[in-house]
């Protein structure tokens, strides 16, 4: 078996019934969507149009979550669901920095990191996940893509379909019907701002406190010019300017998306900042532990000056310490600190 998904783009009405289903199957909390709907506009009045598309978790064949989670608490079940287990997570996040589809989310009030899981409890006795069932559309077709004979097969063999980010090699099983290149492609367009329950918009788990306060003394149109790689595209208006990154044939996508009039109306609220201080403090304490005590190992084997027998106990004694709290910091960073004894 290989479970995957199909998102009808002809179908969609960006109703946002799957977003509440999934929400009230699985007790998701405010700020934070297992699965979302992401509005994009085109154009200018009257000639415009609304584009919706379905984002969650795209159960990949070589999932970068499954690969880089330290505790196993992601894992790929044999029906070729990638589900979870909230028990093991210590809340490293580093499922999050992985996951090239932002699939990913803290939850703020278990404090592990959590997705949609195919809603497995459904499946396994033989029910359809509560996206599927609620769509007034049939927008959204799950099932067995091995079985030539379910719907989401015929599908896949009939219709032409897109996945998001082929090119990082995950083998993603969420597809779309007629899925445009501006939905899919998350630097298309710009974030629209805050949107209703914007909780985790400034970070998250116990860093997110502090990345507020940071945050709301920053000057955000500073903060763009500094970012952007190169000048900006601009007909004599502010408000149309455009950021343009450096590369080849940079300017004129940027000039093309300008002229389309491409914008991004609603979509998930932005994760933040994942980690606080203690992960750029371990990074300095990792690197004195492993140069104290190279630097003398080095010397020795390249003879490069006498080592003696108190600077080699000072060394390995100094790596052992810079090494033990890098282990403190790194803890420290944990939302599930506890966790880490066992």
């Amino acid at each position: 078996m290989n479970y995957g998904f199909i998102i009808d783009n002809r179908k969609c009405i960006g109703c946002h019934a799957c977003t509440v289903a999934c929400k009230a199957e699985h007790d998701v909390p405010l700020g934070v969507n297992r699965t979302w709907v992401k509005y994009v506009e085109k154009g200018q009045y009257p000639d415009t149009r609304r584009l919706f598309s379905v984002m969650r978790c795209n159960h990949c064949a070589d999932a970068p979550c499954v690969e880089i989670c330290p505790v196993t608490a992601l894992y790929t079940r044999d029906d070729g669901i990638v589900d979870f287990d909230p028990r093991r997570c210590i809340g490293c996040k580093g499922c999050m920095q992985a996951c090239p589809y932002d699939a990913l989310y803290m939850d703020p009030e278990s404090k592990t990191a959590a997705k949609c899981n195919y809603c497995a409890h459904r499946v396994d006795i033989g029910l359809e996940p509560a996206c599927v069932n609620v769509c007034p559309e049939h927008a959204i077709i799950s099932g067995d893509m091995d079985n030539p004979k379910t719907e989401i097969s015929r599908l896949l063999a009939r219709e032409q379909v897109t996945v998001r980010k082929a090119e990082k090699g995950t083998r993603p099983k969420l597809y779309y019907i007629e899925g445009d290149e501006s939905v899919l492609n998350p630097t298309s367009t710009d974030p629209s701002g805050s949107y209703m329950w914007n909780a985790q918009s400034t970070g998250v788990g116990h860093f997110a406190k502090y990345a507020e306060e940071r945050i709301s003394q920053a000057d955000p149109i500073q903060m763009a010019r500094q970012l952007a790689a190169a000048g900006t595209i601009s007909d004599g208006h502010a408000e149309n300017e455009v950021l343009v990154p450096q590369g080849e044939d940079m300017a004129e996508i940027a000039e093309n998306v300008k002229k389309e009039n491409i914008r991004r109306v609603y979509d998930t609220p932005g994760k933040g900042v994942l980690w606080g201080w203690e992960v750029t403090a371990y990074v300095w304490t990792k690197a004195i532990a492993a140069g104290v005590f190279l630097v003398p190992f080095l010397a020795m084997v390249f003879n490069w000056a006498p080592v003696t027998a108190s600077t080699q106990w000072m060394a390995a004694e100094t790596g052992l310490l810079f090494l033990f709290l890098t282990t403190v910091l790194l803890v420290m960073d944990l939302d599930q600190p506890k966790r880490f004894l066992y």
